[in-house]
This record gives structure tokens, sequence and C-alpha cells, in this order.
């Protein structure tokens, strides 16, 4: 009886000196700060008391059955929940810097996109006022060709009454039949000279039209 008594005694004091060594391992292993390497002797419940956190969050922090008593390895790494919730905020913010980021370059091509439209819209205006100008009404529109009367001033002038136009006006001449011209009045003629609805317009023989004499509506343009 005493025999036994002795071998029971001898074992509890074994498996205390174990367990005390287990706790002292625990508490060593600690280390890393987020995470922490398995020892010899380490448990979730010896690494949870260790770090001040419970069980069950030591083991949903690394994945494992709550309360299944998963074995752990010595040299196994041990995620500490504050690591995760960590690593879950960083992602979180990197996420919404991104997020920003995407609005942001969206933003600034709306933007660009808008003073493009701006800009074509502003080019079509200046081009339609340079083209249109003020109203002269309609004008019998004649044709000649300057080199044939020995002169060389060109074709791209245009004969007219000084007293309506004065030399260096710039003028649209639209035909009847939808031909537009940009004339500079530079010269007076016979016909010109004497009746203020009349315009001679200077052309190559070769391209005058066959009917000679049409009529054309004329706008001021500076």
């Amino acid at each position: 009886m005493k025999k036994v008594l002795s071998i029971a005694l001898v074992s509890a004091m074994t498996l205390t000196g174990i367990f005390a060594a287990s706790s002292q391992t625990a508490q060593a292993a600690v280390t890393n700060g987020s995470q922490v390497t398995v020892e010899k002797g380490d448990t979730y419940k010896s690494i949870a008391e260790a770090n001040g956190i419970s069980i069950s969050a030591l083991e949903q922090a690394n994945g494992r059955t709550v309360g299944g008593f998963d074995l752990i390895y010595p040299g196994e790494t041990i995620t500490l929940p504050g690591a995760t919730t960590q690593s879950q905020a960083t992602t979180t913010q990197a996420t919404t810097q991104q997020n920003t980021q995407t609005t942001d370059t969206t933003s600034q091509a709306t933007d660009t996109t808008a003073t493009a439209t701006t800009s074509t819209q502003d080019s079509s205006a200046t081009q339609t006022t340079a083209t249109t100008g003020t109203s002269q009404g309609t004008f019998k529109i004649s044709f000649y060709d300057p080199a044939v009367l020995g002169s060389n001033m060109g074709y791209s002038g245009v004969a007219a009454n000084l007293s309506v136009f004065p030399k260096g006006t710039q003028l649209k001449i639209t035909l009847a039949d939808g031909t537009v011209m940009y004339r500079t009045v530079n010269d007076t003629g016979t016909f010109a000279n004497t009746n203020s609805q009349q315009l001679d317009v200077a052309m190559p023989s070769s391209s005058i039209p066959s009917y000679g004499v049409t009529t054309a509506t004329v706008e001021v343009l500076s």
C-alpha cells in the first residue's frame, strides 16, 4: 500500500513540474509582438493567459474551431487577435485610399472633358463670328478679269461704289446659287461707281459664270 502511494506521489510531483515548465515556456515564447512562436509544452490556454486574451479569441484569430482543443506544435507561428485587427484596419485604409484616388481621377477626367468641350464651343463661336458679318442686303453682281484690263491687282478684290464700301472693306458675298466668296474692296469700276447696289467681282475669265450677271446677299466682315 505504501508503495502504491509513493508511486502516485512521485507521478503528481512530476506532472506539477511539467505544467510549471510549460507555463514558463509559454511566457518566454511571446517575443514577436503580434505573433508568437510555439515552443515545446505551449498550449492555446498557456499562450492566451500569457498575453491576457481569451482562448476563444486566440482560436478565432488563427482560424481554429473554438473549443476544439486544436493541437499546436513547436516552431508553429500563432497570430494574436490584435495583429488580425490591425491587418484588417490596414486593408480597409488602403481600400479607402484607392477608392478616393479613383474618385479624384474620375473627377479630373470629367473636368478635362468639360474644358475641352467648352474650348470647342468657344472655337466654333469664334469661327462663326469670323464668317458672319453685318448684312448689307441684295446686290447686283457682275464679273471682270483685271488681267484682261492690264491690271495686276489679282483676283482677291472687288470693285464697288466707294461711298458705300470704302477701300479695304472685307465682304462676304453669297451668290444666288449658294456659292460663297470673300473679297476685299480695292477698286471701283464704271458700273459699280454709278450703281451703289452693284459689285464687280474679280475673277479669271475662264472661271466667270456663263450667266455673266447675277444677284447676291452681301455682308460686311470688317
